[in-house]
């Protein structure tokens, strides 16, 4: 398994955050759709691993939404964008009550006093777009550190599981390009069981 793969994989997985924007939510039609529930498949019973497979497979977006270290480094993602999200709101309330006020108030404004009103509102507004540049720039650079930090705790863990189960190979089924394979040779389970195990008390806390 090449690193720079499973950093891609895992980008999808601990990446979950929008873009930051500027504009409202999406309406409320678009918010009751992606809340209502959909359908679960029954959950169906593992296979067992076939005995003398030298072969398996893992699922990395699993893996880094179900261990204890993909979910924590999904927690502080979380956390940096709320950080972030609040700052810039902010930002554009104290313009939108600028424009506000030039508005309600200019023609009360003598010429000059009003073009410093309007200058100011320009500033404020380029301000925000770079925050928000600089807000998405921040959190890829901090994904990509935790993106880093799980790989380098998660590549050990598999070789432990395949020299536990004496394999030679195991593949992501993400991106294996393969059409069917038995189930029981899916060890995703046991690596997250292995990088829970391993992680213990050193995964760090959530949050910045």
């Amino acid at each position: 398994m090449k690193s720079a793969f499973v950093l891609v994989v895992l980008s999808c997985a601990l990446a979950a955050g929008p873009a930051f924007a500027q504009q409202s939510a999406a309406p409320a039609t678009a918010a009751a759709q992606q809340a209502a529930p959909a359908p679960q498949p029954q959950a169906q019973a593992p296979r067992p691993f076939p005995e003398g497979a030298k072969i398996a497979y893992v699922d990395l977006n699993q893996i880094a939404s179900q261990s204890k270290e993909g979910q924590a480094a999904g927690e502080r993602i979380k956390q940096l964008q709320a950080k972030i999200q609040a700052d810039l709101e902010s930002r554009q309330k104290a313009m939108q009550a600028a424009q506000q006020k030039l508005e309600q108030g200019g023609a009360l404004l003598s010429d000059s006093a009003r073009a410093q009103q309007a200058k100011e509102i320009e500033r404020m507004q380029i301000d925000l777009q770079r925050a928000t540049q600089d807000a998405q720039q921040e959190v890829n650079e901090f994904t990509q550190e935790l993106q880093f930090e799980f790989q380098q705790k998660l590549l050990p863990v598999i070789a432990q599981v395949a020299n536990a189960k004496g394999l030679h190979f195991i593949f992501s089924i993400a991106d294996s390009g393969v059409v069917y394979v038995d189930p029981g040779l899916n060890v995703t389970a046991d690596v997250i069981a292995a990088l829970d195990s391993a992680s213990g008390s050193s995964t760090p806390p959530a949050g910045q």
